[in-house]
């Protein structure tokens, strides 16, 4: 048995597949490592594709989307891994990428999660906005990173080079987890679908005790909004609805009540700022977002009573829109 499992999730990405996929197999399978395509039901002829032009790629064919956190799921409970990765179908791997990545979870028992530096890929001296250098979380639950502060990409001059840094989450594009963990936490939340769910897991190995990191020595490019393109109303619903989530399920009843409340007033500056746009599609997935957030929670029945979102690291988690709006603050 490999230590570690690869597992690209595609659904209808052909053209990803081949552009990306070559790469991913050459970096990456290894006496030490598997690359598993697990499929959502494509319809593009995806898999036969890849049996096709790619026969050392192990395939997992599911017969329907079960969206990023049901597909992960079902690849983790068919396949049998110490160490498995999440990679997306659009980040391109660099030569060795995943050896810093084995080595460190190896030889650090108490880490559940670790991802490496990602970058733009089509802009490859910037960070990428979904990852970056690993990501925080303020106290109004707002998710940035170092390396991304809401829109604001920094270009990667070497500024969080360096010793392995303790992060609040680490991306999903690109994200190596011990496998047992994941099962056992449940892996990712299927309700969220996608978007967020892997800062979820997060928290959960976090408040299980374990630490999650980002690598600087091992480095990707991802494309990003393969599936969902920034500004598409399907993203924004899917990214609001699942943060209020994600504080539901981590704060305890009273506390989660009260930054609830300020993040429907918070948000509603949001919802202002796509009606002066004329962007309505982007501000009634806003409000559909809280309306659907108000019908899940309830399905959440045992609530932290302990606040697992105040130890999560992160040296300044104030709220970061009150630093980065009025001081101008565009870096970390």
């Amino acid at each position: 048995m490999k230590k570690l499992g690869v597992i690209i999730l595609n659904w209808n990405g052909l053209a990803l597949l081949k552009e990306f996929l070559p790469t991913a197999a050459r970096f990456t399978i290894s006496p030490d490592a598997d690359l598993i395509v697990a499929d959502n039901g494509s319809s593009d002829d995806s898999v036969e594709w890849i049996r096709a032009n790619h026969p050392e790629v192990k395939v997992l064919p599911f017969k329907e989307n079960l969206g990023f956190s049901g597909g992960y799921n079902r690849a983790l409970a068919e396949t049998d891994y110490p160490y498995t990765v999440l990679l997306n179908s659009d980040v391109e791997v660099t030569e060795n990428w995943c050896q810093p990545l084995l080595r460190f979870m190896e030889t650090h028992e108490d880490v559940g999660a670790v991802q490496p530096k990602i970058r733009a890929a089509r802009n490859k001296e910037y960070f990428e906005y979904a990852g970056a250098a690993g990501g925080y979380i303020d106290n109004l639950g707002y998710p940035y990173c170092r390396g991304r502060l809401f829109d604001i990409v920094e270009k990667d001059e070497g500024q969080y080079d360096g010793e392995p840094a303790d992060v609040c989450w680490a991306s999903g594009a690109c994200l190596m987890v011990r496998s047992e963990l994941y099962r056992r936490l449940g892996g990712l939340d299927e309700a969220f679908f996608a978007h967020q769910e892997e800062i979820d897991l997060c928290c959960r190995m976090i408040a299980a005790g374990y630490r999650v990191c980002a690598l600087s020595d091992s480095i990707v490019y991802h494309v990003g909004g393969a599936s969902l393109s920034m500004g598409n109303p399907r993203k924004t619903y899917l990214n609001f609805r699942n943060n209020l989530l994600l504080l539901h399920k981590n704060l305890p009843p009273r506390r989660g009540k009260r930054l609830l409340l300020v993040r429907r007033l918070v948000d509603s500056l949001a919802f202002l700022m796509f009606a002066v746009k004329g962007d309505w599609g982007n501000a009634r997935a806003l409000l559909k977002a809280h309306r659907d957030f108000r019908k899940m929670r309830g399905n959440y029945k045992n609530l932290p009573a302990e606040d697992r979102l105040r130890n999560l690291p992160g040296a300044d988690r104030s709220a970061l829109m009150m630093r980065y709006f009025p001081g101008k603050k565009k870096r970390l």
